[in-house]
């Protein structure tokens, strides 16, 4: 196995973990849902675990990886307002807990920058038509 197959695993069994969360313990996530959003923030809780899961799946096979690893990326870009969110809510918290919240801010960066690695990587691995 290779360190890209490996970096890949990984990458997927972060995004199962964090879907499976999604539904084990939700409030967390319902607490972050842009308030703008059309419907409940439970509905939003649970199709983002859903579309985690999912992604994480895709990820995990060699065959999907590519479009999974680019959906990684766009899944990472989209939970960003949840982020600000996140970041505007815990301004008035203590110390520890406002720096983990604006630490996910940028930390969404190295995320997305992982996945497009992914997809890339994916992309370079693949047998060439015919071959």
């Amino acid at each position: 196995m290779t360190a890209d197959d490996r970096s890949a695993r990984a990458l997927a069994r972060l995004l199962a973990g964090m879907g499976t969360l999604h539904f084990l313990a939700p409030r967390p996530f319902d607490a972050i849902v842009p308030r703008h959003l059309p419907g409940s923030p439970r509905t939003w809780t649970y199709a983002s675990g859903v579309a985690e899961l999912a992604v994480a799946a895709a990820v995990a096979l060699p065959r999907t990886r590519r479009g999974g690893a680019l959906a990684a990326a766009g899944l990472f870009a989209a939970v960003f307002p949840a982020n600000l969110k996140m970041a505007h809510d815990w301004r008035h918290r203590p110390a520890p807990l406002k720096a983990l919240a604006y630490a996910r801010l940028p930390g969404q960066l190295p995320l997305i920058g992982w996945a497009l690695h992914t997809a890339h990587a994916s992309r370079e691995s693949r047998p060439a038509p015919g071959a």
